[in-house]
């Protein structure tokens, strides 16, 4: 069956067929298997008809024991072939979508934060799951297995037409009205499909993001408001496969309609010819005919079918690589790693902005010293978290430019420059894994006395070793099963036993009752000992000791000093100020 070019883009098959390099041997057998297949099918009927014809109409049994034992030998060859042909097929399938899969994962965890502002995480989730099983179907029920279905039919029809091109002509006339019907079916559920995959992305965005925030949903009541959006999501997959199936369900009863019409004529023309004398056809020959019939109307058929598999498999590769293409990553040409890292950082009339034109930072200079502590302040939306963002790459800066230890942080290896700059954030992620393994990430040269020793600092051990398992207790997803001080306290040991140079705290305490700030804030200090670290804070009594305070307003310095300095200014710092200190001295907001 001729596959136009509307639904096969050679190219991407191609580049499919490039993660097929490392599997060459089984993508070979596979092959070999697939026509050894092809090869042997026509045997069987030729053996049954030859039987019949020559040994049970002939009332000759001596030699049918020999031949049902020839019949039952290459059944059995023939399905241990097929049991091969079937596991190697999978298993490449499933080698080639491992592969693509670690490659899209590992390039989707070095894209911009940008993107995923831009991009919904269950689509991305889409993508690297069910986009990718549909492109191993490719080798497991699509191309592969089409060649072989393609193959028996030319080798069937060539062995009816070599055994009796009359009688083949005559059972095989319904086959163009097959292919059409096939055509137009493959063209309907091309579209079915599309819209199916379609709305499994938009159902797995919608689950990715109310589960995750099930508990706003819950605090709110709005249960049954989420529930009827997610209805009508629901119902349009629901509707979108019913669409599919509606076309299974016409095109499958009229491929047995033509099928019935070809035994028909089959049955009309032997009957005609046994009949008549001499006989022109033989009882064998309509039961091999019988049988062939089954074997080329099957694999058309079933061709149908893996086309469309093929599709669905092309469609999801063209969305997988997509995102593959994807060019929002952060440059690394950088090749700088000192051996040691001072820490002095400096900000040099920086512009930066999101979206072009919209600056959230305007001309920012500043400079720290290293060892030194620098705090940011500003109301929300002043630009305090674009800045660390910034200073970590996660975002390029408009103009203007940052050093570090006086080169330029595009010129370091960013692995590097990333290595020595632990970040501390207000919203602790918590992975579901042990105590242990959020504190190392799984870094191999991190010791077991490291943990404890930074845990101790931090004034955590002994919270730790109460839990179940100690180190060994497992957190659970975003570490639902630690109370808000207790992720952070394990957050800062985090931070500490990877041994920054440049230590971030964005509103590391805010999350914290004043039992547990005051736990930690003693083991800040432990830890921005000998480390440069930049503090962003709403509560300014934790930042009163920093060697310099920026004050920022809408992207702008308004004020730069030490805390004394700017409370001399009686400027915006100050106000800032008496908002959080009553001028009887109450309680901090």
């Amino acid at each position: 069956m001729a596959v136009t070019g509307d639904v096969y883009n050679t190219g991407l098959l191609k580049r499919i067929f490039q993660y097929v390099k490392p599997y060459r041997a089984v993508f070979v057998w596979s092959v070999i298997l697939t026509v050894l297949l092809a090869a042997i099918s026509p045997i069987r009927p030729f053996l049954i008809k030859y039987t019949l014809d020559h040994y049970i109409l002939a009332g000759k049994y001596s030699g049918l024991v020999n031949m049902t034992m020839l019949m039952i030998f290459m059944l059995i060859l023939q399905t241990l072939i097929q049991y091969n042909h079937t596991l190697l097929t999978n298993t490449l399938g499933q080698s080639v979508i491992r592969d693509l899969r670690i490659n899209v994962f590992n390039h989707i965890t070095k894209l911009r934060l940008k993107f995923f502002d831009q991009t919904p995480i269950g689509q991305l989730i889409t993508r690297t799951v069910s986009d990718l099983e549909t492109i191993a179907d490719i080798f497991s029920e699509g191309l592969i297995s089409m060649i072989g279905d393609s193959l028996q039919v030319v080798v069937i029809v060539g062995v009816m037409l070599y055994t009796d091109w009359e009688l083949s002509m005559v059972v095989l006339l319904p086959i163009p009205l097959l292919i059409m019907a096939t055509r137009k079916f493959q063209k309907a559920i091309k579209i079915a499909f599309q819209e199916i995959r379609n709305e499994v992305s938009n159902l797995n965005t919608f689950l990715q993001e109310h589960i995750t925030g099930v508990s706003i949903v819950q605090y709110f009541a709005r249960e049954r408001q989420e529930y009827k959006k997610f209805y009508a999501i629901n119902k349009r997959y629901r509707d979108a496969n019913i669409r599919s199936n509606w076309y299974y369900s016409i095109f499958f009863p009229v491929v047995e309609l033509i099928s019935a019409m070809s035994l028909g004529l089959l049955i009309w023309y032997g009957a005609r010819s046994i009949l008549a004398k001499p006989l022109d056809v033989t009882p064998g020959t309509i039961t091999q005919f019988i049988m062939y019939l089954g074997m080329v109307f099957t694999p058309i058929r079933q061709l149908a079918d893996k086309f469309n598999t093929l599709q669905m498999g092309m469609v999801g590769a063209e969305r997988v690589f997509k995102v593959l293409d994807t060019k929002d990553t952060t440059p690394n040409e950088g090749r700088q790693k000192p051996e040691k890292l001072a820490g002095n950082i400096e900000f040099k009339n920086v512009w930066f902005a999101y979206n072009e034109d919209h600056y959230v930072l305007k001309d920012l200079t500043f400079e720290v010293k290293a060892g030194e502590t620098i705090a940011l302040v500003g109301a929300t939306g002043a630009g305090k978290s674009s800045t660390i963002n910034i200073l970590n790459r996660f975002y390029e800066t408009g103009k203007g430019k940052v050093t570090v230890d006086g080169i330029q942080i595009e010129d370091f290896d960013l692995d590097y420059l990333r290595s020595h700059i632990a970040t501390v954030l207000q919203d602790v992620f918590l992975f579901s894994d042990t105590i242990l393994n959020n504190i190392t990430l799984n870094n191999a040269e991190i010791t077991m006395e490291q943990v404890v020793n930074a845990a101790k600092k931090v004034g955590a051990h002994e919270f730790i070793e109460r839990l179940p398992g100690g180190y060994q207790y497992n957190v659970m997803e975003r570490g639902a099963t630690l109370s808000a001080g207790q992720a952070q306290l394990i957050s800062f040991i985090r931070a500490l036993v990877h041994n920054p140079a440049i230590l971030v705290l964005d509103e590391a305490t805010s999350s914290v009752d004043t039992e547990t700030e005051l736990l930690i804030q003693k083991a800040i200090d432990n830890l921005m000992e000998g480390r440069t670290s930049i503090v962003i804070a709403h509560r300014l009594s934790t930042i009163q000791k920093a060697n310099l305070i920026v004050v920022l307003d809408k992207g702008e310095i308004k004020e730069k000093g030490t805390h004394q300095e700017l409370l001399k200014l009686d400027g915006y710092y100050k106000k800032l100020y008496d908002l959080q200190f009553s001028s009887k001295g109450i309680a901090k907001v």
